[in-house]
């Protein structure tokens, strides 16, 4: 347990449903997303956005699933607009009509971020499993036409890596300010297909430097953010800036999250915004206290003089590889786990054909999940 000080939860992450018409193959929702199917209801959203500014949060992100399908988004941003958050939608496009979006300007949304999967409608509708490159096309026009920021956001794997270099074409022909190429992050479903996504390092350099290339020729026209993976880098990222320092995410359900896939992890508490309060929830619960700082450190972190800067790492990640989320990211060279790493990178590099098929995001499997937890096996 931590005894160090928190400060505010600077960024608020409402996750307002998991239910979504995208089956991406790398979402982030948990797996067994359809065990939470109890979403809070208005009031209580209402009262956590007015706890949250209270204890200094600033930014509020409306998530999901697709927030668009909550009915009461608009009362949602307009509370948080006139509690003072700078808000963003992050949104599928889906249900984003001219008069939604006139809507939510009205209520006060700052900034909306639009995920394509593809630069071309065949890949695009195949990694979302539906037919909604056009939709997403004409989306991009409504969201300029209300003086929105144009912020794309695409994630990058072994499917769409080589097509980067087309993606930042169509971002710049759909007028977009800001394109962030995210390569996938291995948790809850990009876990499960990890041997389909892993790209390889002669992929992710090539990528890279056609992003360098648009970067120069974009240069004051376009921001491009190239969000490298950390497993091929050999360097564990802070998770989530640091457990319990900066983001607070609730889930659908009213549970309050570190990250957004913290609840898989075993033997924590995490609290239910619907009986406790968001400060109760921060300052108090087992749940943000567990990993904050540095104190929970067992070697090599403890001793690690990159401890302050890296923080050990994701704890989710050193849960799924390591079997123990009080252990160094296993993505670590001085991780004795790092070799579960090396060998994925290894497949990726050899070309070895997946074991099982692609598994894409759906209630089915969600519900299959939940009594027998599907599994990509781990390298030994």
């Amino acid at each position: 347990m931590s005894t160090q000080p928190a400060g505010p939860p600077l960024w608020l992450l409402a996750e307002l449903t998991y239910r979504c018409p995208l089956h991406c193959a790398f979402c982030y929702n948990p797996v067994d997303f359809a065990r939470y199917e109890d979403e809070l209801p208005t009031a209580d959203w209402l009262r956590i956005l007015r706890e949250a500014r209270e204890l200094g949060a600033v930014q509020c992100g409306f998530s999901g699933g697709e927030p668009l399908l909550r009915e009461d988004l608009e009362e949602l941003v307009a509370e948080a607009h006139r509690l003072g958050y700078y808000t963003n939608l992050l949104t599928s496009g889906v249900g984003l009509t001219e008069a939604r979006a006139a809507a939510l300007k009205r209520a006060g949304l700052d900034h909306v971020q639009l995920s394509f999967q593809d630069s071309s409608r065949e890949v695009n509708d195949f990694l979302s499993h539906t037919r909604t490159f056009d939709l997403k096309q004409k989306v991009a026009r409504i969201i300029r036409a209300q003086g929105w920021p144009m912020v794309m956001n695409c994630v990058i794997h072994r499917l769409n890596i080589a097509h980067v270099g087309r993606i930042i074409e169509m971002a710049d022909a759909i007028g977009a300010e800001y394109l962030e190429l995210a390569n996938t992050q291995y948790y809850s479903w990009a876990f499960e297909n990890r041997e389909h996504l892993l790209p390889t390092r002669e992929q992710l350099r090539e990528a890279e430097a056609v992003t360098d290339q648009w970067r120069e020729r974009l240069a004051g026209r376009m921001r491009l953010f190239f969000v490298a993976p950390d497993y091929h880098e050999g360097l564990p990222k802070r998770c989530v800036n640091g457990w319990g320092t900066t983001l607070l995410t609730i889930a659908p359900d009213g549970v309050a999250l570190p990250c957004h896939t913290a609840r898989m992890l075993p033997g924590l508490a995490f609290p239910n915004l619907r009986e406790t309060s968001v400060r109760s929830a921060w300052l108090e619960s087992d749940g943000f206290q567990r990993y904050r700082g540095t104190g929970w450190m067992k070697e090599p972190c403890s001793s690690c003089e990159h401890r302050e800067q890296d923080l050990g790492g994701c704890r989710c990640q050193a849960f799924l590889l390591a079997g123990d989320a009080a252990a160094a990211d296993p993505v670590c060279p001085k991780s004795p786990h790092h070799g579960v790493v090396q060998e994925a990178v290894l497949r990726a590099e050899r070309g070895e054909p997946a074991v099982r098929p692609l598994v894409f995001r759906d209630p089915k499997a969600s519900r299959a999940a939940s009594g027998a937890r599907l599994q990509v096996p781990r390298p030994q």
